[in-house]
């Protein structure tokens, strides 16, 4: 399995389905264009560019191209993406009942090697999978859930760590373990008592 500490963007759920066989990474969808609109996402995708990097990984088609351009557009700092591509496969998924308006596969229909192998073009490598030891039982002991005041003390670490303040606890746990171990985030909260 490949590794990568950069957040992977794809276009949408199957995608970040078909990459769990494929890398150890956080995944973030884009809902297709929805991200054009939405600023928590953008916020989001901002602030892995800024601290680790990330990989854009989308369709071969026309849409999916549009979408890569204004990802790359959102982010200050060119050097902090990777271009991630996969060739054009034309079919149809499974799950649909007819093929994309272009014909092609998307990253859902393409096989496991082969994506693989783009990433390995990339320049993302595979190696020990990173530690991710902040789950919800940690998430629960610091207060950050389970608690009146948990929302509030999730909100602080939110803003003081520059990420957007509408996530769910798993996203918040994808996002901590991308960034910090379980004993940084205990010296964080004890330290600004979040």
């Amino acid at each position: 399995m490949l590794t990568t500490d950069k957040a992977v963007i794809v276009e949408g759920k199957y995608d970040k389905i078909r990459l769990a066989g494929v890398i150890d990474a956080v995944i973030i969808c884009t809902d297709g264009f929805r991200v054009f609109k939405d600023e928590d996402k953008r916020a989001l995708i901002r602030h892995y560019a800024d601290h680790a990097g990330i990989v854009i990984l989308t369709d071969s088609d026309a849409a999916g191209f549009k979408i890569r351009g204004y990802i790359k557009g959102i982010v200050k700092d060119a050097s902090r993406v990777v271009n991630v591509y996969i060739p054009d496969i034309y079919g149809k998924e499974r799950r649909k009942a007819k093929p994309s308006k272009e014909g092609k596969l998307g990253v859902e229909g393409i096989d496991e090697d082969i994506l693989r192998d783009a990433f390995l073009k990339a320049g993302i490598q595979g190696g020990e999978p990173r530690p991710r030891d902040i789950d919800k039982a940690l998430l629960f002991e610091l207060g950050l859930t389970g608690r009146a005041d948990a929302a509030a003390r999730r909100q602080r670490l939110l803003e003081r760590l520059g990420l957007p303040s509408l996530m769910t606890t798993n996203a918040l746990m994808d996002v901590l373990n991308s960034v910090m171990t379980a004993e940084e985030l205990r010296a964080a909260m004890a330290e600004q008592d979040v």
